[in-house]
């Protein structure tokens, strides 16, 4: 298959429209939680970035698909919509179930560039669903919450992985159909989207906007004592090739992040371990 052909392009609105599974935020079956459980889900602190940024992918994501004149890419875009704006809804029945605190809300305003916006977006879809996925692995591992609540959380995040496979193949054929197809400027393209994602991303969870909260740093640290860059980024590695073996290998997949997590935690383990220090006064 020839990457940009309309076999490409069918295959990757086909796979995403295939893999939709229907279901109700209010209707999954949502755990009770023991006193501790609910105090540490309510300290969470990523729940009000979270629920925003959904509200907004939901409004920009479904006003860019009524845009698109391709009718298969349309539908395909416009479904991703309605699912942006259902991980919203079910963000906000976990909110309103387990009582986090949550101040109201602004409206959502579509941005006017919309396809910028969604380009944006979709790029930094690609860098948050990396992490995402190690930090949902790590709590799961450590045991923290029922296994219903994870199994809900799974719902989401094979849907987090359906979108960014659908987005970079998404991504390159409308690269190549627009005549941008030589690899060297559709790898600067995608360079320059990825550079302004993180930069989001930065703002967004901690950075130059002092009202975010790191979504993966503290959030991750919150769940568990004994995280390393080390161990997180194993496991991040590790939950994005088993997010991923589920697609048509056929299928282009997000690479930059995986690429550059491996290049660091190999760098790490080559660095010299710091050895524990003996207490003063004890024997060696």
């Amino acid at each position: 298959m020839k990457i940009g052909s309309v076999e490409h392009k069918k295959l990757f609105c086909a796979t995403f429209m295939e893999t939709y599974q229907e279901y109700k935020p209010e209707s999954l079956p949502w755990p009770d939680l023991d006193e501790q459980g609910l105090q540490l889900l309510q300290g969470i602190p990523f729940w009000q970035k979270a629920l925003d940024i959904e509200r907004e992918a939901g409004a920009m994501v479904s006003g860019y698909a009524a845009t698109v004149k391709d009718r298969l890419i349309q539908e395909a875009i416009a479904l991703q919509g309605r699912e942006e704006t259902r991980h919203a809804n079910l963000i906000k029945t976990l909110i309103d179930r387990y009582q986090i605190e949550m101040p109201p809300r602004p409206p959502v305003e579509v941005p006017q560039n919309i396809e910028p916006a969604f380009t944006t977006f979709g790029f930094e879809e690609c860098l948050d669903s990396f992490f995402a996925f190690g930090l949902f692995a790590i709590a799961r591992e450590a045991d923290i919450f029922p296994e219903q609540l994870f199994t809900i959380f799974d719902l989401i995040l094979d849907e987090e992985a359906r979108h960014i496979v659908f987005f970079i193949n998404w991504f390159t054929y409308t690269q190549i159909e627009r005549g941008h197809g030589l690899p060297l400027l559709r790898g600067a393209k995608t360079l320059w989207y990825y550079s302004r994602a993180m930069s989001n991303l930065i703002d967004t969870f901690g950075g130059r906007d002092t009202s975010g909260t790191g979504f993966t740093a503290t959030s991750a640290t919150t769940l568990t004592n004994d995280l390393t860059a080390e161990k997180f980024l194993a496991v991040c590695i590790r939950e994005n090739e088993y997010r991923m073996s589920k697609y048509d290998s056929r299928l282009l997949q997000p690479r930059f992040l995986p690429r550059l997590a491996t290049t660091v935690l190999r760098t790490i383990q080559l660095l010299p371990k710091r050895k524990p220090q003996t207490p003063q006064g004890a024997s060696a």
